[in-house]
């Protein structure tokens, strides 16, 4: 069974030696940093940098790959929900794989989602260096992805809480933005807002330009490939909760509250872009589809505001990468499967050691991104792109046993309960497999050369899993025999 991460106190009689490492993570999140944490994860750069090119894929019809997706994910955080309520930690699915389905699971799944995030801090510090950059030319880009990089690591080692704290005000941005933008696109839309182009803006634009599916049914298939990497980052709620004041409550809340998250700020705001602007609009390709849409409402200086909105998601996102990434190091290191090293606290409770190896790798990433680009980063970029789907499928699995284990031993921690067990569990993983399957036949997306250097990579920590656990199981019996 795996053990959950300690959350510690100072003693009563304030006899801690202050000089001394602590074991453990602190409770140091409090209720509102929660909140935020998990309305703000499903709020991802992706959303604002990416959606242009589903739009031009699948016209209108990409509300349906949103929905589409949209509806795994929340099937897929229902199963991590119930999990994670029975037994919150820091390691959340990973550790939920390391019981429900062995040693070799939690290890490998652990791994690549560490992986995934390492590359994402690279990614994501590249595009927030791109912004900078075009404001400050003085400071050359690899300047601005280094100070972002470094400010980002001094928050993390200052303690939980500073993370907290600074994902509150990043989410906290990217959530007001966006409700304005819904608010008054929407009005723009039902011709309630002046000054707006009634012949352009409309729910005519939804089948007025060839349809509402003007490339085929097929299109939204593959509208699905372009969009279900956006939606990573909504299991991040999970993952903090072990640092929280209450961890039940905060995953009980963070579950049940998916639901009108991805409607309102997904399914929303793409009803906005696609109602306010035609889907075949040129400037949609040319200026991104939210900025597009804003210049159509005359909104001046609509670039900047965008700039400034994808800037804040840039550093929210590393902000919880980071995080991410080093809690994941940190639970890996508790169960023997990274260095021990990972697994021990300041006095804290911050992880130094999984940070800053985390954030080392992170900067390799990044000096890959700009020395190799079309190479060495690229197949980075590929060979992580799918552990999303890979992680998703892993969860799915996991319920399927964990149910049975926390129904026959705690019945009681069941407050979280995955609907229509364990048809709609077995349900998603269908859909899973099935997008996988389509990927494979996707070479104008690079969807291919995603899933199978994917597949590549976690075919060899798969092997390292193995290996590792026959050793430990070996030595286990020599220790047993001279026992």
């Amino acid at each position: 069974m795996t053990s959950q991460p300690t959350l510690t106190t100072e003693p009563e009689d304030g006899s801690a030696d202050p000089s001394q490492p602590r074991s453990g993570l602190q409770a140091g999140l409090k209720n509102r940093h929660l909140t935020m944490i998990a309305i703000g994860g499903v709020i991802g750069a992706g959303l604002f940098v990416g959606s242009s090119s589903g739009i031009a894929t699948a016209g209108p019809g990409i509300l349906l790959s949103y929905a589409l997706v949209g509806t795994l994910v929340v099937l897929v955080m229902r199963m991590l929900g119930e999990m994670s309520a029975a037994n919150p930690t820091s390691g959340s699915f990973s550790a939920h794989a390391d019981r429900a389905l062995g040693p070799w699971a939690g290890f490998s799944i652990g791994w690549l989602y560490w992986f995934f995030w390492v590359v994402v801090l690279a990614v994501e510090a590249t595009a927030g260096a791109k912004i900078l950059e075009g404001w400050i030319p003085a400071v050359p880009q690899w300047g601005w992805a280094l100070i972002v990089m470094v400010v980002l690591t001094a928050t993390n080692l200052a303690s939980v809480g500073s993370y907290g704290e600074f994902e509150f005000w990043f989410a906290g941005i990217k959530v007001v933005a966006i409700a304005a933008f819904i608010v008054v696109g929407g009005l723009a839309v039902f011709g309630l807002l002046p000054g707006v182009d009634s012949d352009q803006a409309g729910l005519g634009n939804l089948t007025g330009h060839g349809g509402f599916l003007p490339n085929g049914p097929g299109a939204v298939l593959t509208g699905v490939l372009l969009v279900v990497f956006s939606f990573m980052g909504s299991e991040i709620p999970t993952l903090a909760a072990g640092e929280s004041e209450d961890p039940q409550r905060a995953v009980t809340k963070a579950t049940n509250s998916i639901i009108w998250r991805i409607a309102v700020f997904y399914l929303g705001s793409i009803f906005v872009v696609v109602t306010l602007l035609p889907w075949d609009a040129q400037s949609i390709v040319d200026e991104g589809s939210y900025v597009a849409a804003l210049d159509s409402l005359g909104i001046p200086n609509a670039g900047e505001i965008m700039n400034f909105i994808v800037l804040t998601s840039v550093l929210s996102c590393l902000n919880s990468g980071l995080y991410t990434a080093s809690r994941m190091a940190f639970s890996l290191g508790e169960r023997g499967d990274a260095p021990k090293a990972f697994a021990r606290t300041t006095r804290r409770g911050v992880p130094q050691t999984a940070i800053l190896s985390s954030v080392v790798f992170g900067f390799v990433a990044v000096f890959f991104n700009y020395k190799f680009p079309d190479t060495v980063f690229l197949f980075l970029l590929n060979s992580s792109g799918a552990v999303a789907l890979l992680v998703w499928l892993v969860i799915c699995f996991s319920q399927l046993r964990l149910r049975r284990i926390i129904q026959a031993e705690t019945p009681e921690k069941l407050v979280v309960r995955m609907w229509l067990y364990p048809y709609l569990t077995w349900a998603a993983v269908a859909v899973i497999v099935f997008v996988l399957g389509y990927m494979l036949t996707d070479t104008e997306h690079d969807g291919r050369s995603t899933v199978l250097l994917t597949l590549l990579v976690a075919a060899v920590v798969l092997v390292v899993a193995f290996v590792k656990q026959r050793i430990t199981a070996r030595r286990a019996v020599a220790g047993a025999e001279k026992g």
